[in-house]
């Protein structure tokens, strides 16, 4: 179990803020850096499905095509990481397949003995699908991984700005989505604030906390 007290959680999400200045000399350490890849791996999903894939953006030069579909944001150009989150599309009993086989081979037991776990995961997602919520469902999915990842980093000192001013179409064709079942949702870069982002000194905003938890 962490060791992690409550002040520290605290004064780690206090500390959160969306970065709108990064210092673009300053690196992530890679062990930083893996760990928080990890937090994107252990993030939850319903059932399990990871409708997902984090693009990781690394290359300078398609950092420089993305800025003009960001509005301009000179977050996605300085920031040390830029990850963009994209949803897997239309799921259906293919990837339901291939996450009971990944479960299987996880835990040691047999496919089939996983049978019935599987066919309310198809009807789950067939209803949806019949509904025309399945893509609207499976995208939530993604903000969650995105709230793990911010408040990871947070606890690791590491800055963030999660982005949707983006031109998601315009995300597609440049990292060679356009066409396949992935599409962008939104962006988070990371890195360090600059030591004059007039933001990092502003007062949190938030409701008193008698205002948005209710005990019942």
């Amino acid at each position: 179990m962490s060791n992690l007290t409550e002040p520290q959680l605290l004064s780690a999400l206090n500390w959160r803020y969306a970065t709108k200045k990064f210092d673009a000399a300053k690196k992530i350490p890679d062990a930083t850096w893996a760990a928080l890849e990890q937090a994107l791996v252990l993030a939850p999903s319903s059932f399990g499905l990871q409708p997902w894939k984090f693009i990781v953006v690394d290359d300078p030069a398609v950092r420089q095509k993305l800025l003009p579909a960001s509005w301009g944001q000179t977050q996605i150009v300085d920031a040390a990481r830029l990850v963009v989150f994209t949803v897997h599309k239309d799921l259906g009993e293919a990837e339901v397949t291939h996450f009971i086989q990944r479960t299987a081979e996880v835990r040691g037991v047999p496919a089939p003995s996983l049978d019935g776990y599987k066919n309310i995961i198809v009807q789950s997602l067939a209803g949806a699908k019949a509904g025309g919520t399945l893509d609207v469902w499976q995208s939530r999915q993604v903000y969650i991984a995105l709230g793990q990842f911010m408040a990871s980093a947070a606890l690791l000192g590491v800055d963030t700005c999660p982005m949707e001013g983006i031109a998601p179409a315009q995300y597609d064709a440049i990292l060679g989505l356009t066409g396949t079942r992935f599409t962008t949702l939104c962006v988070c870069t990371a890195g360090y604030r600059a030591a004059d982002d007039k933001y990092s000194t502003s007062p949190k905003v938030r409701y008193p906390t008698a205002e948005v938890i209710t005990h019942v």
